[in-house]
């Protein structure tokens, strides 16, 4: 049994509020969990306190367990400092589109220069 902490949806449309929770991977989002850990409120100002409420102890009792946080939820423990959230590079998203298009038919050019060399490697090969 996998077990995630993760943000399971509440509150009404357009209004949401997550709660925090300890849930077995299989089950729904919004679905059947096994503990409340605390609660997350987007639409609060980034400095209010009241955004985010977390039972600390809770989760790393559950950390301590083998329970993987979702990405949302271990950008919440690295800020509280609880959990190290490993860093991830995505260089494609720098690049502006339009250079990420000529980058991308000059690979494409090359791949078919190089498959065109094999290709007349392999006749004169056979000749």
């Amino acid at each position: 049994m996998s077990v995630v902490i993760r943000l399971a949806r509440a509150g009404t449309k357009k209004r949401p509020v997550y709660h925090v929770v300890v849930a077995d991977s299989r089950f729904p989002r919004d679905g059947r969990f096994i503990e409340r850990l605390g609660h997350f409120n987007p639409l609060l100002a980034k400095d209010n306190e009241l955004r985010l409420k977390l039972d600390m102890e809770k989760v790393k009792v559950w950390l301590a367990k083998g329970a993987q946080p979702s990405d949302r939820v271990s950008r919440f423990l690295d800020a509280a400092g609880v959990a190290k959230r490993e860093t991830r590079s995505n260089p494609e998203k720098a690049v502006p589109r339009k250079e990420r298009k000529v980058i991308a038919e000059a690979k494409a050019a090359e791949a078919a220069a190089a498959k065109s060399a094999a290709a007349a490697a392999a006749k004169a090969k056979k000749v």
